[in-house]
């Protein structure tokens, strides 16, 4: 396992594995999501006028321009992709492999997953990650949230897909309303414990036409800070044990969208200002395994 920073990314992750980059490629599979109502800072995506098939020929262009040897992911991120029945989960695995993906994953919900899926998914030929939308541990702050589902769900469906040795990425967010650093650092910890085998990262985003953009013009919601995101990744990074692959440390929200926090539209700035505290600090990745957080 080697480390290019002192975390181990998914740039690192691919080369160990794969021996190179691998690129992703955004997919629709025209899916909805089970969650009435939404989540509060869900944006609203409408579902793709193309087929699967001529939104890979799209992105494979677009990734080829970049590199023509590229090994491309096909990436079912949008929305919740097993909020479906087995024979259309069947389906959109059947479809990848046919389409020439290198490698397939799959975004959804823990409450989305069942013995049949899990079994289904365990059966793909494709080298394959399920990624796992928690955001936090913290039941209290998911009903705030309209998350949907507990902590309990979610081991629910995260113990369905280990027990058939599926590679799972579970998505956290931080900010989240009522949430303090040590609520955030709970998560992780939670999470290091479980030795997830990937994680991705990001603020809380505030989008136009969204529940949460109520409670911030209300001033029922302050986004976090920038200063104060950093701070707390990096004390998350320390405490994630070093296998665990670090996939995203910020988010792209859509910037004709986004109302705030307005510094996480410079991605740079925020991968920057991770580096620079944890080689400020002198701190790694795993560096504090089975730390427990306190004030």
């Amino acid at each position: 396992m080697k480390m290019t920073k002192r975390y181990y990314s998914l740039f690192d992750y691919n080369n160990d594995t794969f021996g190179g980059r691998v690129y992703k490629a955004t997919l629709d599979a025209g899916f909805s999501c089970p969650n009435k109502p939404k989540c509060i800072y869900c944006l609203q995506i409408p579902k793709s006028k193309l087929s699967v098939e001529e939104q890979w020929q799209a992105e494979k262009q677009r990734i080829y321009r970049k590199d023509k040897n590229a090994k491309i992911c096909a990436y079912f991120g949008i929305r919740t992709n097993t909020f479906c029945c087995a024979e259309e989960l069947e389906h959109l695995i059947e479809t990848a492999v046919n389409l020439g993906a290198f490698s397939l994953s799959i975004a959804t919900r823990a409450d989305c997953i069942d013995e049949e899926k899990a079994g289904i998914l365990a059966g793909c030929s494709l080298p394959l990650t399920v990624e796992l939308g928690l955001q936090t541990i913290h039941d209290k702050t998911a009903e705030i949230i309209c998350r949907g589902h507990t902590f309990k769900d979610f081991l629910k469906g995260y113990e369905l897909l280990k027990s058939r040795n599926i590679r799972v990425c579970v998505h956290i967010i931080n900010g989240l309303p009522n949430e303090n650093a040590l609520m955030m650092l709970e998560t992780a910890e939670t999470l290091s414990r479980l030795k997830i085998d990937g994680i991705k990262i990001h603020s809380c985003h505030v989008m136009k036409g969204t529940m949460l953009e109520n409670m911030y013009n209300s001033g029922e919601y302050t986004p976090i800070s920038f200063d104060e995101y950093i701070d707390i990744t990096v004390k998350q990074l320390t405490i994630l044990p070093k296998e665990t692959v670090i996939e995203r440390l910020t988010g792209d929200g859509d910037k004709n969208f986004l109302i705030a926090p307005i510094w996480s539209k410079d991605k740079i700035a925020v991968l920057g200002g991770i580096d620079k505290k944890m080689a400020q600090l002198n701190v790694y990745q795993g560096q504090y395994f089975n730390y427990t957080p306190t004030d």
